[in-house]
Formats: structure tokens, sequence, C-alpha cells
């Protein structure tokens, strides 16, 4: 090998190794999907690979409903107050995990409910899954109606099940009703 081949060998060697460690978006796109927003503690609205937005309602867990409309906002009944609360915190927490994953997650589609979202395990770029989280926080429960097809059943329902032994978040408040049973008596 001449002398200019092992300097430009040796150059783009170089190169390779820089471009990887500034992690370039362009040679190296990251993985998973764009996260558009937090709709609440267990929907999400992303932007597809195709650029398609599309909502994802979280498999397996309920997390508390956060306020809609301004009737909602501006309600001083303890059961409205008591949920909101919770649901806002569920959403803070959810953002935060969103945005430490670089707006990025991983999905383990599973299936489409009646509303067209799609219902997925969702997972940060580092691995860790979401309704996990929520669940370890005492920010959600477990959803029996979404049980049926849960991959993580056993899983998530342990977690739940340590939350509830520790008193952790909705766990330790005597106040709080289960987001499925909110929604019947709001309606």
């Amino acid at each position: 090998m001449n002398k200019l081949t092992k300097q430009i060998v040796i150059w783009l060697g170089a190169g390779i190794i820089v471009l990887s460690f500034m992690g370039y978006e362009g040679l190296f796109p990251p993985a998973g999907d764009i996260v558009e927003r937090v709709t609440d503690g267990d929907t999400l609205v992303l932007k597809g690979a195709d650029g398609q937005k599309f909502t994802v309602r979280f498999a397996c867990v309920d997390a508390p409903e956060i306020p809609h409309s301004k009737k909602e906002k501006s309600s001083k009944r303890v059961q409205d107050v008591n949920q909101f609360s919770w649901g806002v915190k569920a959403q803070t927490r959810v953002e935060e995990l969103i945005k430490q994953s670089g707006d990025r997650v991983k999905l383990n589609i599973i299936e489409s409910d009646r509303y067209g979202r799609k219902v997925a395990e969702v997972r940060l770029k580092d691995g860790a899954f979401v309704q996990q989280v929520l669940l370890q926080e005492g920010l959600a429960k477990v959803y029996g109606a979404y049980l049926r097809k849960c991959p993580s059943k056993a899983l998530l329902q342990q977690v739940e099940a340590q939350a509830q032994q520790q008193k952790i978040g909705i766990w330790n408040d005597q106040k709080f009703i289960d987001p499925w049973e909110y929604r019947k008596v709001s309606k």
C-alpha cells in the first residue's frame, strides 16, 4: 500500500469514528417512532416513518383522567379534582419519560381499538417499559379490559401488586376512584 492510500484509509476511519461519536442522524437515523404529543397519561400521538400521524393507547393499563373541557377544568367536585390531579401527574411523568428518550418510542402493537387507536406496549430507546414505570410509581392501574391480549400481563400485575403493597401514588389515596369507574359515573 502506498503512502497516499494509507493516509486516505486513516482519514476515512477517523471520519467514521467521529461521526459515530456525534450520533450523526443523517447516516444513522434514530430508531423508533417520533412522539408528537402526550395526550394524557396513557395516550400518545406519534408520527410514523411515512410521516403519517397516529394515536397509540397504552396496552394493559389505564391512567387517571385529565380535564378536557372548560367545565371539567373548573370543577370543584372532590372526585373530579382528585382524578384530574392524578391524571396530570401521570401525563407529566409520561412527558418526562418521552423527553428523556429523545421524543422516540418503540412499539409492540397488539391491536387497534374501537376508536381506531393502536393499542401497544410502549418502550423508550433505553428499553424501559412505559407501562411498567407508571405502575411502579402508582400513576396507573392494570386495566382488566385490556389484559386479555396483554403480552406482559404477569409482569404488570406483579408490579402493580408491589406498588399497592407499598402504598405508592394512587394506592396511598383513599379518595382515588379507578379511571374506568370514574368514566362511568361522570357520563
